[in-house]
């Protein structure tokens, strides 16, 4: 079995590939069938957005196709950057444009008023286009108030995890290896549900022996 994931962004492709490779499933980027169509993502949220580009993947490739739409949300200010993440300072998309605003927005702030979460929608669309999985998950730290750590991208460098009990908890996600990362994020969380939801789509023949014998 095929899965497109409609994305470049290859640190994405190959944590998915990771987790799905037990099922007999192989995940193709849009460069793999000729590429795909730029889909604007203007819903209001991030499980709108995730299901538009999910079925407009399935339905340019034939493929399964799974898409997902991530952002951050600050308390104090009511949910921003929330959809707009990625261009929160506008265009040209840039992370240390985002990160500025986001710092000038929160100037002043105490550590009690910068809580803040991570959340990521995944959508899979069969062929047809119908969606036919839905995933969510999310992770809550809060805003320091200048960066730290090397690793990551985006919002990385100023989100401090804080969940208690949890690996990592004080640093922020640019100072986690990406296996440390992933096991905590809101796109691992995610992931470790939408294969739940693979494992009931994919043919039991499919699987490795192992995997069926667990079950």
């Amino acid at each position: 079995m095929k899965l497109l994931l409609a994305s470049s962004n290859a640190k994405k492709r190959a944590e998915l590939a990771a987790l799905v490779a037990a099922l007999g499933i192989t995940v193709v980027a849009p460069a793999d069938v000729g590429g795909i169509e730029d889909v604007d993502e203007d819903q209001d949220t991030f499980d709108g957005n995730a299901r538009k580009k999910a079925r407009a993947a399935a339905l340019s490739t034939g493929l399964m196709s799974l898409a997902d739409d991530s952002g951050l949300e600050v308390d104090a200010l009511d949910g921003r950057p929330g959809v707009h993440s990625a261009r929160y300072a506008g265009e040209p998309k840039s992370d240390a444009n985002n990160n500025a605003k986001l710092l000038r927005e929160l100037d002043g702030r105490t550590a009690d008023e910068r809580g803040a979460r991570f959340r990521c929608a995944l959508a899979l669309a069969d062929p047809s286009g119908a969606i036919v999985a839905e995933c969510s998950g999310q992770t809550r730290g809060r805003i320091l108030a200048a960066p730290r750590g090397a690793s990551g991208f985006g919002y990385d460098p100023l989100f401090q995890f804080d969940e208690a009990n949890e690996p990592g908890r004080g640093r922020t996600f640019a100072e986690l290896t990406p296996a440390q990362k992933s096991s905590v994020s809101h796109r691992g969380r995610a992931l470790a549900r939408l294969v739940e939801h693979l494992r009931a789509l994919v043919p039991p023949s499919s699987l490795s022996s192992s995997d069926t014998s667990d079950r």
